[in-house]
């Protein structure tokens, strides 16, 4: 479903963010992506959702060459991605039933597919009855799953989250990493980049580990360590 072959990514003034990436991600599989902070992680995942434009190399997502993928394509192209960032990036001005429905709003859905979506998606968080509160109303676990709903509302196959755990408890973020393993499991690709390589062991998926926009390794059950 992905791949990467000989990928660099350069950001202006030089900063070489990846350098030379090949890696191969089968349909339907979980994969966490690790390192330190600036390994490269969220790079790898915003070139993936077409965020960024790679600078070499080649990159195929579900059989699409991004590099054939022009600008007015992209929001089509990113239908069948779920893409959740580290600030969850809510509209709190929105109630969290608007904040989930905006991809299928933008998306031209219907208003009863809508509401249907938005309440199985919310109910899957167990946020169904918080469906009219406002974001600043939610904790911070809350918002988060706000976000993880919003990521899924639109039924994608490939969902790519970007330090979904990074401001939550260790209880909380274990419950996040088994909720993405739900959807995993119903066939939904996943790709989840965190720094917190303990938690991700326990989680006994493949692990791809990044150092300095290089690949470390890659492999079902990493002893690597991060460093």
């Amino acid at each position: 479903m992905i791949r990467f072959t000989n990928v660099n990514m350069a950001y202006p003034g030089g900063n070489e963010a990846l350098k030379n990436i090949n890696l191969d991600i089968a349909q339907g599989a979980m994969v966490y992506i690790t390192g330190r902070s600036g390994a490269g992680k969220s790079t790898l995942l915003r070139l993936i959702a077409l965020i960024d434009r790679h600078t070499r190399g080649q990159i195929i997502v579900n059989g699409q060459n991004l590099e054939r993928v022009r600008n007015r394509r992209i929001p089509l192209f990113r239908r069948h991605i779920g893409f959740m960032f580290q600030d969850h990036r809510l509209l709190f001005d929105r109630t969290v039933f608007d904040n989930v429905a905006l991809p299928l709003v933008i998306a031209g859905y219907r208003h009863q597919e809508i509401k249907k979506r938005v309440h199985a998606a919310l109910d899957k968080v167990s946020l169904l009855t918080k469906m009219n509160s406002y974001p600043m109303a939610l904790s911070g676990g809350e918002q988060q799953r706000v976000g993880v709903a919003r990521a899924v509302v639109h039924r994608p196959a490939l969902l790519l989250a970007d330090e979904p755990t990074g401001n939550l408890d260790p209880a909380l973020s274990w419950d996040t990493m088994k909720l993405f393993e739900q959807f995993n499991q119903v066939g939904v690709t996943v790709l989840i980049a965190s720094h917190d390589l303990d938690m991700i062991k326990r989680m006994q998926k493949r692990i791809i580990t990044l150092k300095n926009g290089r690949l470390l390794s890659n492999s079902t059950s990493s002893q690597e360590d991060s460093e």
